[in-house]
């Protein structure tokens, strides 16, 4: 019986055998077509990444809304209304304009300001501004047969605030107020006479008057980058001199005493400093 058992599991593993190595019946199935080929496009270079253009507002925001400091060169016009240097000389004497009053005084004049700006709508600072060329009367006073020479100077340094309400693309504009010290130099010079050395004397005597000054400005701004700017200003100012004029020992005398009234017109370039 072991042996009918034996020969039968041999007999249907040699048959199991043999059905594995007939080929099948049914025809092999065909392999899965290959994806056509991707057709290549044109590589294109890298470009390089382009900065959104901000609006104009918006870069004025980027500037003034950074602590920054400005340094500002002006140069104008220093008038003075009711003050003529001398009954002979009237009206003033300006490059390429002239006289521009009828009975005061006016001149170029030079300056510069230091202005710090914390936010969009303060800033606060000091300037030094002065007349290089004063007007003179090249007949002033004196005998008749003394030819001399009169000039009037000033010289203004004090503190400034402004306040900036309105901003437009890259302009703005502003008021303000200013306040310091002001010296003004009345120089008489004797144009007759041999020279002779400094330690005998000069032929120029200096009267200088010293006060206070208090004014109100406005003016705008545009800038030409985040670095450059050019603006144009007008002030008024009250100087308030001493009453007793100071004299020389020949008798020449202070032109300006009490209260004077002033106007100054002036064009800027100025470079801002980020911090």
């Amino acid at each position: 019986m072991l042996r009918s058992v034996l020969a039968g599991s041999a007999l249907f593993a040699v048959s199991g055998v043999a059905r594995a190595d007939e080929p099948s019946a049914d025809p092999p199935a065909d392999p899965a077509p290959s994806p056509a080929p991707a057709r290549a496009e044109p590589i294109e270079p890298p470009r390089p990444a382009q900065r959104p253009q901000a609006a104009p507002s918006d870069a004025l925001a980027r500037i003034i809304d950074r602590p920054h400091t400005v340094a500002e060169l002006e140069a104008g016009i220093i008038a003075l209304p009711n003050a003529p240097i001398s009954p002979g000389q009237r009206g003033g004497d300006t490059p390429f304009v002239g006289e521009i009053l009828g009975r005061g005084d006016a001149t170029i004049q030079t300056g510069i300001h230091v202005l710090y700006r914390w936010n969009r709508h303060w800033c606060v600072g000091a300037g030094a501004i002065f007349a290089p060329s004063p007007t003179s009367d090249k007949e002033y006073g004196g005998l008749s047969s003394l030819p001399r020479t009169h000039s009037r100077s000033y010289l203004f340094m004090g503190a400034e605030g402004r306040y900036v309400p309105i901003h437009y693309k890259y302009f703005e504009a502003w008021v303000g107020v200013s306040s310091g010290a002001v010296i003004v130099a009345d120089r008489f010079t004797t144009d007759a006479g041999d020279e002779v050395p400094t330690i005998l004397g000069t032929r120029d005597v200096t009267i200088r008057t010293e006060g206070f000054a208090l004014g109100l400005q406005a003016g705008g701004t545009y800038y030409f980058s985040e670095n450059w700017l050019g603006g144009a200003n007008i002030r008024g100012y009250h100087w308030m001199l001493p009453e007793e004029r100071q004299c020389s020992s020949i008798g020449d005398c202070a032109t300006l005493s009490g209260s004077v009234q002033v106007f100054e017109l002036g064009l800027t370039i100025g470079y801002r400093l980020p911090l």
